[in-house]
């Protein structure tokens, strides 16, 4: 079915054959494909052959025993094979939330792991009938277009929309186990650090978070050639801090995504006197699709009611320029 340029189709195709065409590369064969979709065979074959003269191809080489892909097949093939799921996965979510209220929140996934699951159960008892989606992902979301109510987002001031909402500062502080600092090696000064194993994100150097880098603390307490005992090296936040939870170092934490560790023993800050600034914040921007919607108020204050539990617990004080949306 090889047809000229001049009368390839230039109109979409229609999607409902995509799902016979697909049962059909899979299986390579009509009969399995015809048996799976509970179709007779006669009526798949004249699916594809609709799909076809919509493309405007061939899709397959039809053999005695067999069908074979062609090239054409094949590109259509690695398409819908990655849009058919995502197309079931949005109904069955449709299917299950319709009639239900849903909250959906995009944020990166330190923050999901180590400041919003740790505090969700508390929303959860006092809004049994609102249910939570958290995208746990480091690329930015567009709220205007997306899926997504609302997002959690982590940046300077400058970076973020006008109708972002501040929830809390940050300062970075080196934080270990109190067992780990209980092992006979003092800590009582920046320089004794030289004695410890020190966890760090083994691409700080290379990105645009660099003043999260134990180097520019060195820096900021003129250790400017400070080494340590060995370095250790991790992707994400939650794995630094799981790693001086466990004594397997000392990491130079955000701190408000461990304070609660702090507050209830897990985790001890032996230099409290040295904290470093941070340019950056932690910001709630509420899609404006759901900002009405009462179940994404009800989340939105909660989430601002956690935040100010925040800045008391890591002593911050209110940020002038935002305190009207702060509390």
């Amino acid at each position: 079915m090889q047809h000229s340029q001049t009368h390839l189709r230039t109109r979409p195709i229609s999607a409902g054959y995509l799902r016979a065409f697909e049962a059909v590369a899979r299986h390579l064969n009509f009969r399995a494909a015809s048996e799976e979709m509970a179709l007779t065979q006669s009526a798949v074959s004249r699916q594809i052959q609709s799909l076809e003269g919509e493309v405007g191809v061939s899709l397959f080489l039809r053999h005695t025993r067999a069908v074979e892909l062609t090239s054409a097949g094949a590109q259509l093939l690695l398409a819908v094979t990655q849009a058919l799921p995502r197309i079931d996965g949005a109904v069955r979510q449709i299917r299950q939330t319709a009639g239900r209220r849903a909250v959906a929140i995009t944020t990166f996934a330190s923050f999901a792991s180590m400041w919003i699951i740790p505090r969700l159960e508390q929303f959860q008892r006092e809004h049994p009938d609102i249910d939570i989606r958290i995208d746990a992902t480091d690329t930015p979301l567009d709220l205007e277009v997306s899926d997504v109510d609302l997002a959690l987002r982590y940046g300077p001031r400058a970076s973020m929309p006008a109708n972002a909402i501040r929830m809390f500062g940050e300062q970075l502080t080196p934080v270990a186990s109190p067992w780990l600092l209980k092992s006979g090696v003092p800590l009582k000064k920046p320089a004794d650090l030289a004695q410890f194993t020190l966890i760090e994100a083994g691409d700080a150097h290379q990105s645009h978070l660099e003043w999260l880098t134990w180097r520019r603390w060195f820096d900021e307490h003129r250790l400017p050639k400070l080494q340590p005992k060995r370095w250790l090296y991790f992707n994400y936040a939650y794995q630094m801090v799981q790693a001086a939870l466990t004594g397997q170092g000392v990491v130079l934490a955000r701190l408000p995504m461990v304070a609660e560790s702090l507050a209830n023993g897990d985790l001890v800050e032996p230099l409290p006197h040295h904290r470093m600034d941070s340019p950056m914040a932690y910001w709630l921007i509420v899609g404006p699709r759901s900002i009405e919607r009462p179940e994404i108020k009800a989340f939105s204050s909660w989430l601002q009611g956690q935040s100010k539990l925040t800045r008391e617990t890591i002593g911050e004080a209110p940020d002038p320029d935002t305190i009207d949306h702060m509390d």
